[in-house]
């Protein structure tokens, strides 16, 4: 992730702070913690459910990326941050980078004893991904063929299992 990009997750991110977008909350709301997670799981063997029986590549990528969501908003939950109702997929991303990326690459380093500018470049990896999910859910929703779904269903599943059990671990290091 280059540095342009970094900076600009950090600018929207104070920005989304300063216009009650995102919310730092004394207590982390463990009602809404729980349902995040439990929408994680059932959104991943739902994709899952899909994609094996060839049902639909588009819900396939659609409740892959939702599986990514909303793990990503547990664990800002878990930080403390109450997320608005106002462009919300776009909130979840940018402050994703800004108090995830470093969590993530310490977790490569200390769990698998990867060097810190590998570990830095999986970090990277996992959220470029996640944004790339974030914009391919957008586009297959309203603009694809069923051709390009198809193709790309599995990636989306595999990459969204990937995420899911990477924040779940950081979740569990807490």
């Amino acid at each position: 992730m280059d540095e342009k990009r970094i900076k600009l997750a950090e600018k929207n991110f104070k920005s989304y702070l300063d216009e009650s977008k995102i919310k730092k909350v004394d207590k982390k709301d463990a009602l809404i913690y729980k349902t995040y997670l439990r929408n994680s799981k059932e959104s991943l063997i739902v994709a899952d459910f899909l994609f094996k029986n060839k049902i639909s590549s588009l819900w396939t990528v659609v409740t892959s990326y939702y599986s990514m969501f909303y793990i990503a908003c547990a664990y800002l939950c878990n930080l403390g941050y109450k997320i608005g109702d106002e462009i919300v997929h776009q909130v979840v991303n940018e402050s994703l980078i800004v108090q995830g990326r470093h969590k993530i690459e310490n977790h490569f380093l200390e769990n698998y004893g990867e060097e810190r500018e590998r570990a830095l470049v999986i970090s990277d990896n996992y959220l470029e991904n996640y944004e790339r999910e974030k914009a391919k859910r957008s586009s297959f929703q309203y603009q694809t063929t069923e051709e390009i779904k198809g193709n790309k269903a599995e990636t989306s599943l595999n990459r969204a299992k990937e995420f899911v059990e990477l924040m779940r671990q950081l979740l569990e290091d807490k």
